[in-house]
């Protein structure tokens, strides 16, 4: 790949465009700021973004060996037959030096990309889902609306059961613990005071609940209905029979 002082004007070029960058290069690196560090020579992947984040991979795993924020700044210097690679984020006070003594490939474009990241099988899917579908969480529950807000966040559910007690569901993605009884004690206490009411049903549903949480739960007067959050995105289900399970 070129000699290595080729390189220095096309990464300065790229990194005032404000491309992206990734190459592979042996290097050594010297980190100061969250903590001392120093890696010796080998092979590493870096990752320049246009926002100055940078990350260093070494050849396996999939956590950076080196990073920095947005706003780091970089440059790069032709000396003693090497290129060193600065970067210094001032407002966080962290400085890395790259002493690249061989460049394997390397590339930089300008990225596009203005789409945000879709989630599914959240609370509020999961809370979507029982509004449509009120008798999942028993027959007879009528919704009355969802994210009713109150001073301690959004419940999930607020609607009436079959005898028109007033119920409060809170929804958990994954396992309930301790905290999410909890804030639906909360949820519950506070429905109570502002409608003066002296009950209010509350019911947690999620997957799964710790057997603590279940206890406390139960030690409350309240209820659990495991029930899984929608997951119309995923492509295989742990749980799917396969088609020797027939």
């Amino acid at each position: 790949m070129g000699d290595l002082n080729s390189y220095e004007e096309n990464i300065n070029q790229a990194l005032q465009k404000k491309e992206s960058l990734v190459f592979s290069c042996n290097c050594t690196i010297k980190y100061s700021g969250r903590a001392e560090s120093f890696l010796g020579k080998g092979d590493r992947i870096v990752v320049v973004k246009e926002d100055g984040a940078i990350l260093i991979h070494q050849p396996t795993g999939n956590s950076p060996i080196n990073y920095m924020k947005p706003g780091t700044s970089h440059s790069v210097v032709f000396q003693d037959q090497k290129l060193v690679f600065s970067s210094k984020h001032l407002a966080q006070k962290e400085y890395l030096d790259m002493d690249i003594s061989k460049i394997h490939f390397f590339n930089a474009h300008k990225l596009e990309d203005t789409e945000s990241l879709v989630l599914a099988g959240t609370e509020k899917d999961m809370a979507d889902m029982l509004m449509k579908d009120p008798h999942l969480i028993e027959e007879g529950f009528k919704p009355l609306n969802n994210e009713e807000h109150t001073k301690y966040g959004f419940i999930d559910i607020f609607g009436h059961d079959k005898d028109n007690n007033l119920t409060i569901v809170e929804c958990k993605r994954y396992t309930a613990d301790l905290s999410a009884v909890t804030q639906l004690r909360r949820y519950v206490e506070k429905i109570k005071d502002a409608k003066g009411l002296k009950e209010v049903r509350g019911m947690l549903v999620a997957p799964k609940i710790s057997s603590n949480a279940l206890k406390m739960l139960q030690d409350w007067g309240f209820e659990f209905k495991a029930i899984k959050a929608p997951k119309f995105l995923e492509r295989y289900d742990k749980g799917q029979k396969k088609l020797d399970g027939f």
